[in-house]
């Protein structure tokens, strides 16, 4: 049964950890300076000698980003909280708080297929357990907001991405030498999502 609180709370917590995780990804690249400096290398050389750091950063960056829009467009949809909601949202700050460690590892092993799979699979959880959260507010009339409910294409953004990244993830274990590229992938997100609203609008007005 959902609980009658005002879901706010739910959702302040949740932008402080990522914002905390969005801070967190920047800290590897403080340490890259005084390294370079203790060589004696140029300033120029803090980014030039470490532009895999740089790139993986800039990465994680968008993602997070990305994923948490997606979680700020969700929650303009719910109305109250219940134990499964809350659940996977806490599941899904921990698939958020945990990304900095791959992307960590990637700055240092960048050309491994463990890296890459643990990189692809975090960011496959967290999308997973958005698109959890969608269809429980999409089912669940406690939960869902009355006075904005979800539309008919509500969710569908969050299915397409994680089933891209469950192709992603299985290319990248598939085929060792491709590492992140399958991630590429997620650009078909937008194609798929609209020939799924002009299917379903053809479908309407037959």
């Amino acid at each position: 049964m959902a609980v009658q609180k005002d879901p706010q709370r739910l959702v302040f917590f949740t932008d402080a950890v990522v914002a905390i995780a969005v801070t967190l990804l920047v800290l590897p690249l403080v340490d890259v300076a005084p390294e370079v400096a203790r060589e004696h290398h140029s300033a120029v050389e803090v980014i030039t000698k470490h532009q895999p750091e740089v790139w993986t950063y800039l990465l994680s960056f968008v993602v997070i980003i990305r994923l948490w829009l997606a979680h700020h467009r969700t929650y303009e949809h719910v109305g109250a909280y219940s134990t499964p909601l809350m659940l996977c949202n806490s599941a899904w700050l921990l698939a958020i708080v945990t990304l900095p460690f791959p992307t960590e590892m990637i700055g240092v092993f960048h050309s491994s297929r463990f890296t890459a799979a643990l990189y692809i699979g975090t960011v496959l959880v967290a999308n997973a357990l958005q698109t959890a959260m969608n269809l429980i507010i999409k089912f669940d009339p406690e939960v869902a907001s009355e006075e904005n409910p979800v539309g008919p294409d509500f969710g569908i953004g969050s299915v397409t991405a994680t089933v891209l990244l469950v192709a992603a993830l299985v290319f990248t274990l598939a085929v060792p030498t491709v590492n992140y590229w399958p991630l590429l992938l997620l650009l078909l997100s937008s194609p798929v999502e609209w020939f799924w609203r002009r299917r379903r609008l053809s479908k309407a007005a037959a």
